[in-house]
């Protein structure tokens, strides 16, 4: 009776095969490191969020940024043509896009804000779809991306400032396009920086591994922050509805 212990050669040989094959697709042949964006943030750190989520934050946000931006076109637009039109957003002296269609910071590039969100939010969504679809997207289109996430964030600090401080009135339009930005900053950077994008020092930093385990707290306290400037700029007028 044969041995059981004993191994067919051609098995053995077949799995080494296998094996193989395995490690070259999992590491670049040259230096031997990891070629998926998944398994260099597996070595640098925790991920906060899987791509499949990111990718349905990116596509949700991105339609919802697009809506709100494109119905704000349109209001500026009817504006435009008639000076008596009210916006369908202004609602009171606080939340009033009216108020703020038609002050300068409302064409900061010389065109209206509200442009930019048209352009730029149908990206944001295409690429979440793209993700869902099983897309692998290459670092330069992630670096691309985050310039575009991290501009939209500066321009969507200036805004935030200038309607508190300057124009002293709130676009509710607006204020959903600021509420879609900081999750899709945030997430955004948190995964390129913890799948290597920009560099392995940076993604293994201390900085990095506590975001990336915070990230929830991270976020709300940045909302949190933004409702309370809110209610202290206007709270002589919510002070009145209580």
């Amino acid at each position: 009776m044969p041995d059981a212990a004993v191994t067919d050669p051609a098995v053995t040989n077949c799995s080494a095969v296998v094996a193989e094959t395995q490690i070259g697709r999992d590491t670049n042949q040259t230096t031997g490191q990891p070629t998926d964006d998944t398994a260099r943030g597996r070595s640098l750190g925790a991920r906060p969020v899987s791509d499949r989520a990111l990718a349905w934050l990116m596509l949700v946000g991105g339609v919802v940024g697009f809506t709100a931006a494109f119905v704000l076109a349109v209001e500026k637009i009817a504006l435009l043509t008639d000076p008596s039109y009210t916006p369908s957003c202004s609602l009171n002296p606080v939340l009033s896009c009216g108020s703020v269609m038609q002050t300068a910071q409302a064409e900061a590039f010389g065109f209206p804000n509200p442009l930019l969100g048209v352009a730029a939010f149908p990206v944001v969504a295409a690429t979440g779809a793209a993700l869902l679809a099983g897309a692998r997207l290459a670092r330069w289109y992630w670096l691309g991306l985050q310039a575009g996430v991290t501009f939209g964030l500066v321009f969507v600090g200036w805004l935030i400032f200038q309607s508190l401080y300057r124009i002293g009135a709130l676009c509710p339009y607006c204020m959903v396009v600021w509420t879609v930005m900081l999750p899709l900053f945030g997430y955004v950077t948190l995964r390129n920086a913890t799948t290597g994008m920009f560099g392995a020092k940076v993604g293994g930093s201390r900085v990095v591994r506590v975001a990336a385990q915070w990230h929830l707290v991270v976020l709300t306290t940045a909302v949190v922050v933004a409702l309370g400037l809110i209610a202290d700029r206007f709270w002589y007028y919510w002070s009145t509805l209580v």
